[in-house]
């Protein structure tokens, strides 16, 4: 078949062998890309709104106040997500009161709160508001339980096993 000295312009079967080997192995990788993005779909098929704002606790003596915001994270989407993290600006009334993230980025996939299609997640922020002039009315106004416009503008971090997309939302309560 193979001969020394004859057919000097033919490839060995073994590189043959290795050549292939190396042409699979790049097909399978660009498989895993491509099956991966088909993921991107899905994980837009989720909404999160704002559910609840609740007072925590009153600091009259440093004048400031802590805000626990529950978000619900709808996912409807066919695959499984999780939410790691939650950056949000919040406003009262229309007017800012700072802005704080819900993060759990440094717990792994596995111990997340899982999304299942279909399925509605309550996931909670804090927020402190520190008394300044400009919002005294409503800082003294959550602070007695007086019904206000919420809104919360953002983005949210949506995760599967194969891809993180940054969608943005905007809520109101």
């Amino acid at each position: 078949m193979y001969e020394k000295g004859k057919n000097d312009l033919l490839i060995k079967p073994t590189k043959i062998i290795v050549y292939v080997a190396i042409g699979a192995l790049f097909a399978f990788m660009g498989g895993i890309v491509y099956y991966s993005t088909l993921d991107f779909p899905e994980l837009e098929k989720s909404e999160l709104e704002l559910l609840s704002v609740d007072v925590v606790e009153i600091d009259s003596i440093d004048n400031r106040m802590y805000l626990e915001l529950v978000f619900g994270v709808t996912n409807y989407g066919e695959r499984t997500v999780t939410v790691p993290v939650i950056s949000y600006e919040f406003f009262a009334n229309g007017k800012s009161l700072g802005s704080s993230s819900y993060d759990i980025s440094d717990i792994p996939l596995n111990g997340r709160a899982l999304m299942l299609s279909g399925m509605r997640v309550p996931l909670v922020g804090e927020i402190t508001i520190n008394l300044t002039d400009d919002i005294k009315d409503i800082y003294e106004a959550i602070a007695a339980g007086e019904s206000l416009d919420y809104r919360v503008t953002g983005q949210y971090t949506i995760e599967t096993a194969w891809q993180v997309i940054d969608i943005q939302f905007d809520s109101s309560l």
